[in-house]
């Protein structure tokens, strides 16, 4: 699992260094100060940029350290999608020892702010400033050449890295800052005070530019540019390969193309300082196009890389069925290296342990354990979201008792995922294979390989509320992130971390599924949605809708289908950093993230009192102004020429 060999005390370095040039970056210049800039002293008494590209092994350290400036995705305080929207809440205000930042979860609650806003990366935000990051590229791609023990081959790949890097930088920020300067070389240090007043470019001007870079990148083959995959696996896993840039490029685009930023009418007064509109206010239905093909080149690409839907093979753990089906969902993302991963983020070293912890409650009441939080906890809204056993939605299947679903019932053994003779209410019975994957609750069991455990959390019980910190607010376990290798003891914790999915095979497929129903080809986009509810031990939509919907036609149409696929799409990539950001290109933030969180009574000790449904909080999503990060008011004061998102 390895990623790369980053030189520690360079890194440290860097982050000092940069630390002081922050209000330099603050308006993108990109100035190469001079030579012996940030590269001063170490690694190994390199002192100049020049010394840094003087052979290849120093060149490659600065390859390196441009993945150190990716974001930690799998850190659940280091991601906003995370705990910065809807799909885990928390007990609030939380002790210094519950967080590393509580930047996500104040804008769950509405705080952001312009004058110091969270989660800032335009700034800097756990050490990294994506800014740094790009003018950090384009020293590489400007140094390259003074390296004359290169291969070609390798110069070639290197090159496709550093470009694909640059644009992925630029991604990050325009999804979340929205129309955004263009950093494509860096400033000369001569350049005058006026040519460091950058502009914010118009959407699709951004767009273009980072699709662009990003086809620059996976041009040319295994030997002229990007690998397909990773051959040396145990030095490599991570970088980047033709498969994996081919992947975001498909994800950029469909966000391009979606209502955010397709004939979004909302920011027609959000100008330039130069009065340029940054936002195109008129529809482009061939955006669509452009993104199917996008995802199907992507698609193309991982096939003949080898890639597959994943699909759970227990070796010597004898499992049933229902658990199998269980671990083909849970595994798709808690397996290292998959035969479903496209591109596994390894930064930090252990990408995925703070997430495990943070989601794994007491499973063994033998062996209370503080490591294990279960504190990072989906809301009642999750637990609606995902269908019945017969795949369609809980409000539409006509044999389903939505009606009743807040009433006591007892389990029985034929109740897979949960325990026998238990009282749970009606909407955890007779669900689809995923919400008992992806969630647990009072009743419910959860597989691990070294054994099934309960979970009981009704006050006094050992996975409920028995203190003031470390616990499920809603009563609901995220089960889906926590690998099936966990261990602990009362004195002894073994995590075994997991590259977090940037991308995998799901997301793809339900990508272009998307952009196939928004372009026309409806039909066409089924057998891609078929295929992840297949491995999900569902019938096909047009199987479960015309057998068990309220509206059997609904997959006929393109409003239809949409709907589907933007539900399927909540469930298959529940819990991975996909919904915050899908409800904010769709549209449909202001409605859903306004809706109430509701939790479980988690104070109560008796089936009756536990089950009844607690208003948690009331947050608020304002339009235009939540959809994109402010930026910061200083950054204003030292560049005019940037202007303020809208609203803020």
């Amino acid at each position: 699992m390895k990623l790369l060999n980053i030189h520690t005390r360079f890194l440290n370095f860097l982050s000092r260094k940069y630390a002081g040039l922050a209000m330099l970056f603050l308006v993108m210049v990109g100035i190469s100060s001079c030579k012996k800039s940030y590269l001063d002293v170490v690694p190994d008494n390199v002192a100049t940029i020049d010394n840094a590209f003087a052979n290849r092994n120093e060149a490659e350290k600065y390859l390196f350290t441009l993945y150190a400036y990716l974001p930690q995705d799998g850190q659940p305080d280091k991601n906003p999608a995370f705990s910065g929207g809807d799909e885990a809440w928390t007990y609030w205000p939380m002790n210094a020892e519950d967080y590393t930042y509580n930047d996500p979860y104040n804008i769950a609650r509405g705080n952001q702010n312009r004058a110091n806003p969270y989660m800032n990366y335009w700034d800097g935000y756990d050490g990294k400033s994506l800014w740094q990051g790009i003018r950090a590229c384009n020293i590489f791609l400007e140094n390259l050449n003074n390296v004359t023990d290169l291969q070609p081959y390798l110069k070639a790949r290197w090159i496709g890295e550093a470009k694909f890097l640059k644009a992925y930088f630029h991604w990050y920020l325009f999804r979340m800052y929205g129309p955004i300067p263009i950093v494509d070389k860096n400033l000369p240090i001569t350049a005058t005070p006026e040519q460091l007043k950058v502009y914010r470019q118009p959407v699709d001007t951004v767009v273009n530019y980072i699709a662009r870079l990003i086809d620059d990148a996976a041009a040319g083959d295994a030997n002229t540019g990007l690998p397909a995959t990773i051959t040396s696996t145990s030095t490599e896993l991570g970088r980047i390969t033709k498969v994996a840039a081919l992947a975001i490029k498909a994800r950029v685009l469909v966000t391009a193309a979606s209502p955010l930023f397709n004939g979004n009418t909302d920011f027609a007064g959000l100008k330039s300082n130069g009065g340029k509109l940054l936002f195109n206010p008129t529809y482009d239905a061939t955006k669509w196009t452009r993104a199917a093909a996008a995802c199907k080149a992507a698609i193309d690409a991982s096939t003949a890389a080898g890639l597959k839907i994943y699909y759970f093979n227990p070796g010597i753990v004898v499992v049933n069925d229902a658990t199998k089906l269980e671990m083909n969902i849970r595994n798709a993302v808690c397996e290292k290296w998959n035969s479903e991963l496209i591109w596994g983020l390894t930064s930090g070293g252990n990408p995925t342990g703070a997430l495990q912890q943070r989601a794994c409650p007491q499973l063994d009441p033998n062996n209370i354990n503080l490591n294990m939080m279960g504190k990072m906890a989906p809301p009642m809204k999750m637990a609606e979201l995902f269908y019945t056993k017969n795949g369609v939605p809980i409000e539409e299947d006509k044999t389903w008792d939505y009606a009743n679903r807040f009433k006591l019932r007892t389990t029985t053994a034929q109740d897979a995922g949960m325990q026998n003779g238990y009282q749970t209410v009606g909407l955890h019975f007779d669900r689809e294979a995923r919400f008992y994957a992806d969630m647990a609750f009072d009743g419910s069991t959860w597989f691990m390989k070294n054994g099934t455990f309960n979970i009981q959390s009704e006050s006094g019980q050992y996975t409920g509320k028995k203190q003031s910190r470390l616990y499920s607010i809603t009563g609901y376990f995220t089960k889906k992130v926590v690998n099936w290798n966990l261990v602990y003891t009362s004195t002894n914790t073994t995590v075994e971390s997991y590259p977090w999915p940037e991308m995998r095979l799901s997301d793809l497929y339900l990508l272009y599924a998307e952009s196939l129903n928004e372009s026309g080809n409806s039909a066409a986009a089924l057998p891609y949605i078929n295929q992840i509810r297949a491995r999900a031990g569902l019938n096909s939509v047009e199987s479960s809708w015309t057998n068990f919907s309220t509206n059997p036609t609904k997959y006929t149409t393109v409003e239809g289908l949409r709907d589907i696929i933007r539900q399927e799409r909540g469930i298959e990539m529940a819990f991975e950093g996909s919904r915050f950001w899908d409800l904010r290109r769709w549209k449909t933030a202001p409605q859903t993230l306004s809706a109430p969180i509701y939790g479980w009574d988690i104070l109560q000790s008796t089936p009756a009192d536990y089950n009844r449904k607690v208003l948690l909080y009331n947050p608020q999503f304002v339009a235009p102004r939540d959809y994109f990060w402010p930026v910061k008011e200083y950054n204003l004061q030292v560049n005019p020429n940037l202007v303020q998102n809208s609203g803020w």
